[in-house]
């Protein structure tokens, strides 16, 4: 109905007026009803000529009301129509009628509104009527009856709906009024199973909240996050690999990593898409081994045999979980990672003069890709058609590693534009000058076998979720990038991915 309340009438926040509620409700919607308003009055022609019209005797016109014997008379006329019951006075059965042909539409228009033509009144029966009944008030309980009266199918799923409306765009409101909050952390110290989570240097705060929420550590993104918020200082996170628990508080996963027993030690973890200062960093920390001395090792790229296009071991180190004995020197432990690599290359089939441009290339898909595995293989081919076409493969994530700006998805014109970072697909032609991380296994095969596709653009829409919208134009490829740029927007976690 027009004056009911909507849902953002009673859920949004409301202004403080200290106005009366019907002159309130009046600016509402607009209509000035702090003034008494009548309804509209038929012109007695009008009324005499729709009485006729309905089977009614005519109002006498000195206003005295009929005798008896008048309205048996009356009664009697309009009982001889074909069709009428005696029993029912004549205006209500040409009403009974006319409202026999009425859609559904009409009688599920709503209510009489003093705005309308007839006092109101919607919809054929009401233009049928006029104002062949003795007062307003009738017709408007007449349709009303109608209303109620319809199938309670009808009625249970409009009721659903509006249900259903209202819990998806308000619920966060409807909770808050009925006291149905959701809590959104766990309590205690976890539920004794073990996780490694990995903080790698520079994360902040929403970095560490997002990390543990994805592993399930927390209940929600927010429960770490605002307890970070809420401290009177910054606690400081180390590099490392920790072992937490599944469904632990806030509390205690923000104490488990500030204590450094937590740290892994016995054994070594480093994830897919991990870039190789990072990687140093995790060794350093779990193995004991000074990070001045991994570095240098790393720094000695003809020990390893890499191929003579390296331009450093990026890419070379295969992310795994490795045992350690307690004994290893930096070179013994970086020889281990890459011999590793080489031997997954070779059981992939890749040839020894193939490695640096398939590990180029895979790093490139492992940085790109979400936790979607098909979509591992469209990015891989995406880039083949870029390359085989001569076009720029314009990867934000190239610009990004050689930027070192490694925790953002955006780039700026200025990075874009530099075409002294070897690194920058935008403004260099082909592969990036080398690996932009370490690639794990799914990517080097997407690298090697591309999936069949005319796509020329991809960009993640959901972060959170991976997906990931693939296009053949430029048109559709910027609709999908302003859905990004919407869903980092939408929230504080949102943001921490972007």
């Amino acid at each position: 109905m027009a004056d009911e309340p909507n849902w953002e009438d009673i859920f949004g926040e409301q202004p403080v007026d200290s106005a009366p509620k019907s002159a309130r409700d009046a600016a509402a919607h607009g209509t000035d009803r702090s003034t008494d308003a009548t309804e509209p009055v038929a012109h007695p022609d009008e009324t005499d000529a729709a009485s006729a019209a309905a089977g009614a005797p005519p109002p006498v016109a000195s206003g005295k009301p009929m005798t008896r014997r008048e309205a048996r008379a009356a009664q009697e006329a309009a009982a001889a129509r074909p069709g009428n019951d005696p029993h029912i006075p004549a205006v209500t059965q040409a009403a009974r009628e006319a409202d026999a042909f009425a859609t559904f539409e009409e009688l599920t228009a709503g209510t009489a509104d003093s705005g309308g033509e007839n006092g109101g009144a919607t919809g054929a029966a009401a233009g049928q009527l006029g104002d062949a009944a003795s007062d307003e008030p009738h017709r408007k309980k007449r349709r009303w009856g109608l209303i109620v009266g319809l199938p309670l199918l009808i009625i249970a799923l409009l009721g659903a709906g509006a249900v259903a409306y209202a819990w998806v765009n308000y619920e966060d409101q409807i909770r808050e009024v009925l006291g149905w909050e959701i809590a959104n952390d766990f309590e205690g110290t976890g539920n004794g199973e073990e996780v490694i989570v990995t903080v790698n240097s520079g994360d902040i705060g929403s970095d560490i909240a997002r990390s543990l929420n994805v592993a399930g550590v927390t209940m929600s993104f927010d429960a770490f996050y605002d307890l970070l918020l809420a401290q009177e200082t910054d606690p400081a996170f180390f590099p490392g690999n920790y072992s937490l628990q599944k469904e632990m508080s806030a509390q205690s996963a923000l104490d488990a990593l500030l204590d450094s027993e937590n740290i892994v030690t016995d054994r070594l973890l480093i994830t897919e898409g991990t870039t190789l200062p990072n990687a140093l960093e995790i060794i350093s920390e779990t193995t004991g081994i000074a990070l001045a001395d991994l570095q240098a090792a790393s720094e000695d790229l003809e020990h390893f045999g890499l191929p003579a296009e390296a331009v450093s071991l990026e890419g070379y180190l295969f992310p795994a979980t490795y045992e350690l004995d307690g004994g290893q020197d930096p070179y013994a432990l970086l020889d281990l990672m890459v011999n590793t690599m080489y031997e997954k290359l070779d059981a992939a089939g890749v040839a020894e003069e193939d490695r640096y441009r398939i590990l180029t290339m895979a790093a490139l898909v492992q940085r790109e890709a979400g936790p979607n595995t098909d979509d591992f293989y469209k990015i891989s081919r995406v880039f083949y058609n870029r390359l085989d076409q001569d076009m720029l493969l314009q990867s934000d994530a190239t610009v990004a590693y050689g930027t070192g700006n490694l925790h953002t998805v955006w780039t700026t014109d200025a990075e874009r534009a530099d075409a002294s970072n070897p690194y920058n697909t935008y403004a260099n032609p082909g592969l990036p000058v080398g690996p932009i991380g370490l690639p794990g296994e799914l990517a080097i095969d997407a690298a090697i076998n591309p999936a069949d596709g005319d796509w020329l653009f991809f960009v993640p829409i959901n972060l959170a979720t991976g997906e990931t919208v693939f296009t053949t134009n430029v048109d559709d490829h910027e609709a999908a990038a302003q859905q990004l740029r919407d869903w980092c927007a939408a929230s504080d976690e949102n943001a921490s991915y972007c």
